[in-house]
């Protein structure tokens, strides 16, 4: 029977959304005005933050693009703030908006430089605590200056790549052989089966100690993750004295981080401690060795190119030589008119990543205008003013971690900096104790947010990647793998946060 335009709209109502998600929105919708109208204006903004960070948390089962700007839209309908107060946030927040849209597009410019050297790490290092110790490292160097979306871009890209290579072998065919489905382990040889299984558990290993790096690299600096430099700019920091200013906190972390590493692969803690079967090191090698005879003169010349690019972006970045976001652009120009990429439609490819996020930052910058209209965190931050040193920094600390692990990052920080310079501005605090609060709350939206996928755009990115199936990835598991980091990060910022600062 056919359906009738009634059953099909609301069949493309979010799409393949579940239908009770559906009927959440709905509901949500509905409530809103209610609340605003008849209820009071406060209960219904706080009510809108939760369905907020509720189309966060349940991004899995819809990107939070659309219902959250269904939300954000409706909000600016019934008068909660004003189109020009959304104007004014994104204006405010427009180096932020920079930063998504060129530089992600920049460093996917660089991709075959970083994944030819993740490559050979990954086969060269023979111990698997070193190479994840390695991974880490690489993960956070690489999100201390570039975007730590990219950087786990590339870490996708190489798992992949492996994965379908000894999937191909495997299942009996040449690792060369096209139109392989990867998901179907029905062709496996019975033989096989049990490196399979090794070589995931492996991969799963891998894939979150480089997670992790990002997040560990990526507290660091200004570029490191855009709530980041969000707070950087509002402070009138700089690319070095922003680092100076975490580091009391994030040098803490990174060494704590990096021995978890250690530890979690040593004592084989929450499912770490998976080694590489011979066998498939076996295989990969020689995929590995066919693929660098191939390389031709014009594909080393692009490496050693990207190499370059990527050096003139930390020089610029070091020395504060331009805003970041023009910084990408110019990586954009340089790694693209010198390796011969001149074809508009594989531009566009490399802004597809990015634009969507940027998109629903705008629609969080809405909420944050929401936010400001009704004066929604002002109790709460008059609270935590009120307390006094340390116990201050160690409350904004808290207050943003507990948020982060259940939000995204950009959205907690941008709520809780912007109050605080309001506190500033009004002579609330003083300069001194306005920077310390703006480190407790970048460390704070940083690293507790490792705890959940959806507390780390890195994590759901990589949770939502067509390679987190194939290795049997799954929200659950990777909360267990995320634990150990999860405690002993969030306790040793909080401890460097109460008594370093």
């Amino acid at each position: 029977m056919t359906a009738s335009y009634g059953q099909t709209f609301l069949k493309n109502f979010l799409g393949a959304s579940p239908d009770w998600y559906k009927q959440t929105i709905v509901g949500f919708l509905i409530l809103n005005p209610v609340l605003f109208f008849f209820v009071d204006p406060f209960i219904a903004g706080w009510t809108l933050i939760a369905e907020f960070i509720f189309t966060l948390a349940m991004a899995l089962k819809c990107y939070p693009l659309q219902p959250g700007g269904l939300l954000a839209f409706e909000a600016v309908v019934i008068g909660m703030c004003s189109t020009e107060a959304v104007y004014e946030e994104a204006h405010t927040n427009f180096p932020v908006i920079l930063l998504l849209i060129f530089m992600v597009a920049g460093i996917s410019f660089l991709k075959e430089m970083l994944l030819f050297c993740f490559t050979k790490i990954l086969l060269r290092v023979r111990s698997k605590t070193m190479l994840s110790l390695m991974f880490a490292i690489m993960g956070a160097v690489l999100s201390a200056f570039l975007d730590a979306l990219t950087v786990t871009a590339v870490v996708i890209a190489v798992a992949s790549g492996f994965f379908g290579v000894y999937h191909k072998v495997a299942s009996g065919f040449h690792h060369d052989k096209e139109n392989h489905d990867v998901t179907d382990d029905l062709s496996i040889k019975d033989t096989s089966r049990a490196d399979l299984e090794s070589f995931r558990a492996f991969l799963r290993n891998i894939m979150m100690h480089a997670a992790i790096g990002t997040a560990l690299g990526g507290v660091c600096t200004i570029v490191g993750e855009p709530q980041n430099l969000l707070i950087g700019h509002i402070m009138e920091w700089d690319f070095v004295e922003f680092f100076l200013r975490v580091a009391p906190v994030s040098m803490v972390v990174l060494a704590t981080g990096l021995t978890t590493t250690i530890l979690v692969e040593k004592f084989k803690i929450a499912g770490y401690g998976a080694t590489l079967p011979d066998t498939v090191r076996e295989i990969l090698q020689s995929y590995d060795d066919a693929q660098t005879a191939k390389l031709t003169r014009s594909d080393i010349l692009n490496m050693w190119i990207q190499a370059a690019v990527a050096l003139f972006l930390v020089f610029c970045l070091a020395f504060h030589l331009a805003e970041v976001g023009i910084i990408g652009l110019a990586v954009i120009v340089l790694a693209t008119a010198f390796t011969g990429i001149t074809d508009e439609h594989r531009l566009g490819h490399a802004f597809q990543e990015a634009l969507p996020f940027t998109a629903l930052l705008v629609v969080f910058f809405t909420v944050v205008a929401v936010i400001h209209h009704l004066h929604l965190f002002t109790p709460v931050v008059d609270y935590v003013l009120s307390l006094e040193g340390s116990t201050q920094l160690s409350a904004f600390y808290i207050a943003n971690g507990v948020l982060s692990m259940v939000s995204d990052n950009v959205f907690v920080a941008t709520v809780y900096i912007t109050e605080v310079q309001s506190a500033f501005l009004a002579g609330s605090i003083d300069r001194a104790q306005f920077d310390l609060l703006a480190v407790a709350i970048n460390t704070g939206t940083n690293i507790p947010s490792v705890a959940t996928p959806n507390g780390q755009a890195a994590f759901l990115f990589l949770l939502t990647s067509a390679l987190a199936p194939l290795i049997r990835l799954s929200y659950g598991r990777m909360v267990i793998l995320a634990l150990p980091y999860t405690i002993t990060m969030s306790i040793a910022g909080l401890l460097a946060t109460m008594y370093l600062l």
